[in-house]
């Protein structure tokens, strides 16, 4: 059951209501609370239930209860009465890797459950269910006003909070978590159910469910089996519990039907789930920072990591197991952040953000209300651009120095300072180190020492070659000690490190005391480390700390004013914050560029010649190929083929990878896993001409289950609509 109340009324709910319906119909990631107000607009696109199935607020079971958040950032939803989870295969790759060993290699081989009791546990995987959203504007708020300085203002929202979250959830039992919303000026309380227990079920080969990899993602067109199974267990009770083998099927409240007779050109569909960040509502300023500055330092640094890690990839299959999740983590945003950067370009959405701050600031300079409402958008120029430089630093800091493995884990050794500094007890301090060393079994699992050098050499000439005001002095003294050879360094402080050493750290922490510490600060890793992070505390940390508090205040009263003018007559939906939102749209087809074919749908017909043996992403399995060639489809057949992706024009992001494709019933289609390449502009921009969202197809998903997978017993628990 989930229930959003609303109790106070803002100046934006009154707006929704006198609005006319001058809605976007096809963009917009709307809170479920909003749906009511766009079910006019929702049916004239083809939704043939009420919005009612589709979220109540009245208690009633709806489609709500069936979408869950899978992990801690992505979408899943409930397929069976037995708790059996649908998410993308890209969602659970992380997990099934840590499953894996090189004679169990589940990313390459597969893994299909014969029976439930093959199903795999999976440590430290959760599925969160929301059961409540409340607004607690009125209660977050109390005692702020807008006199304050940024400073007590925050501090009294904090402590707002707290007790608003400890409050809600000794109440219900569950856990609470605020969100703010519209930046700022509403907040929800989120009451989440959490399940511990949740089981490994089916995951396709590297083959299908990664087919086309890099070379495909974010692109149309795509043939890829993206999904993954999952089951999520509870107590005798239907409660969450930690994993025991005695634990049962969760019985879920909602689970959706599949429906299997197909979709044309037009039809109406939904993605439902949980997007994770957008910034709909910026300045053109702020867009200027990340199209000038952020986009293309983070494309910049990842290309050459990129690099040297798919160079060892290819001949060492150790290594691509190591850093298999990894290097699609990296590689995932490097290749999107191009597009958005296309697409931005390409949509001149700078010209569109300046066209509406002029009406903007038309409409600021008549408001009598807020005499100092024309001052708004020039403070905001300058106090934007006044921070663009240490905002550039900050961008290759994290993403050459942090970027490097070993740099980035020298926080360790920080840890154990810290920890012998501190006037904790012997106990805790030794506890405090096992966690440590715990953390960091993980880390050398999928570490490489000698590949992670070749980084080092790759992103540091990246950095240092910045100006002063960018790099520390002391830090390029260091390389000048080499003869200004990156490889002499490099090999000096890997040698010379106990990080890129998983004994010597080990030994570290498992034996470790008060004199260590000296050994540690002569560290060379961790004398880089700390160089970096002395410089930023000096010349970064205390100018970002000024500008989040001067932005965050500046955004809430640009956010507020422009709610209030609404200048270009529309309704308002709040940027995305991994909570539960609905996007509609229609199935609609994409003209590649360079392509003069223009379609909605791809087939099994078209990724079978794409098959190639000698590269692990187009690596098709024999028996899918064998299936193919001897047309053994059974009743997923279509037109003498199998259908796999198609797209559509809805508002998605990041978090929605594995949010269930529904159609004008309420039933599932698909499951959102992509979007294309220039459309990925809309996180700051959405254009339903060029934005299309990527989704694999249920058939494609049930055909392999039964027919490759030959785990057809996992059909027989679904409700399938022909």
């Amino acid at each position: 059951m989930l229930l959003i109340k609303q109790k106070s009324i803002f100046l934006f709910s009154l707006l929704f209501l006198t609005l006319p319906q001058l809605l976007l119909a096809q963009g917009g990631m709307w809170e479920p609370a909003q749906l009511k107000r766009q079910e006019t607009a929702m049916k004239k696109l083809g939704l043939e239930i009420p919005v009612e199935a589709i979220y109540s607020d009245s208690g009633n079971s709806s489609l709500n209860n069936a979408v869950v958040i899978f992990g801690s950032g992505c979408t899943g939803e409930m397929i069976s009465p037995r708790g059996l989870l649908l998410t993308n295969n890209h969602c659970g790759y992380g997990t099934v890797q840590a499953l894996s060993t090189p004679t169990a290699n589940y990313l390459q081989q597969g893994f299909w459950a014969k029976s439930q009791k093959d199903e795999i546990p999976c440590p430290g995987l959760t599925v969160t269910f929301v059961r409540q959203i409340v607004d607690v504007t009125d209660q977050v708020l109390s005692g702020v006003n807008d006199n304050m300085d940024e400073t007590t203002r925050e501090q009294k929202i904090t402590q707002n909070i707290r007790n608003v979250e400890k409050g809600y959830s000794r109440i219900s039992g569950w856990k609470a978590e605020v969100k703010s919303f519209y930046s700022g000026n509403a907040y929800r309380v989120i009451l989440k159910e959490i399940f511990r227990d949740v089981r490994l079920v089916a995951f396709p080969p590297d083959g299908i469910g990664q087919f086309g990899g890099d070379t495909d993602n974010w692109m149309w067109p795509q043939q890829k089996g993206d999904f993954a199974m999952f089951r999520v267990y509870a107590n005798a009770d239907n409660k969450p519990a930690e994993y025991q083998p005695d634990n049962v099927p969760y019985k879920p409240e909602r689970y959706f039907p599949i429906n299997i007779s197909g979709y044309q050109e037009g039809d109406y569909v939904m993605i439902y789930g949980f997007p994770y960040v957008t910034e709909e509502y910026i300045t053109s300023f702020q867009l200027n920072q990340i199209q000038d500055i952020a986009y293309p330092i983070r494309i910049d640094a990842r290309r050459a990591k990129l690099a040297v890690w798919e160079s060892a990839m290819r001949t060492n299959p150790d290594i691509a197991l190591k850093y298999a999740a990894k290097y699609s983590s990296v590689s995932n945003g490097y290749k999107k952040w191009q597009g958005a950067l296309r697409g931005l370009e390409l949509n001149n959405v700078q010209a569109i953000k300046q066209a509406y701050e002029a009406k903007f600031q038309e409409a600021a300079t008549l408001d009598r209300e807020n005499k100092e409402a024309s001052m708004l958008l020039p403070m905001m120029e300058a106090v934007v651009t006044g921070y663009n430089n240490k905002l550039r630093a900050t961008e290759y800091i994290r993403e050459t120095l942090w970027g490097v493995e070993a740099l980035d884990q020298a926080k360790v050794l920080q840890k154990v300072l810290d920890i012998y500094r501190s006037d904790v007890d012997d106990v805790r301090k030794t506890d405090s180190l096992k966690r440590l060393q715990k953390d960091l079994v993980k880390f050398y699992k999928n570490y490489d020492a000698a590949l992670d050098q070749k980084v080092f050499e790759a992103l540091l000439p990246i950095y240092l070659n910045q100006t002063q005001e960018i790099v520390p002095y002391n830090l390029k003294t260091q390389l000048e000690k080499y003869a200004g050879n990156y490889n002499y360094w490099a090999a000096a402080v890997y040698s010379n490190s106990m990080i890129p050493d998983a004994r010597q750290m080990t030994l570290l922490l498992s034996h470790s005391n008060a004199s260590d510490t000296n050994r540690i600060k002569s560290d060379p890793m961790y004398v880089i480390y700390r160089m970096v992070k002395d410089w930023e505390g000096e010349h970064i940390t205390p100018y970002k700390k000024d500008y989040d508090l001067r932005i965050r205040r500046l955004d809430r009263e640009f956010m507020k004013l422009q709610l209030r003018y609404n200048v270009d007559h529309k309704m308002f939906f709040p940027d995305a914050n991994q909570t539960l939102r609905l996007t509609y749209g229609t199935i609609q087809g994409l003209q590649p560029e360079g392509s003069d074919r223009y379609f909605y749908q791809t087939t099994l017909d078209e990724a079978i010649p794409r098959h190639d043996a000698g590269i692990n992403e187009f690596n098709i399995p024999q028996r899918l190929r064998e299936l193919h060639a001897t047309r053994n489809f059974g009743q997923w057949s279509v037109n003498g083929t199998v259908p796999v992706n198609f797209i559509s024009v809805n508002h998605t992001s990041g978090g929605n990878s594995g949010s269930p494709a529904i159609n004008a019933k309420g039933e599932l289609i698909g499951l959102n896993f992509d979007r294309v390449w220039d459309g990925t502009m809309s996180d700051h921009y959405f254009d339903p001409k060029r934005c299309r969202n990527v989704m694999v197809d249920i058939r494609y998903v049930l055909f392999l289950t039964e027919k490759f997978g030959e785990a057809g017993w996992l059909l027989d628990e679904m409700q399938i609509i022909k």
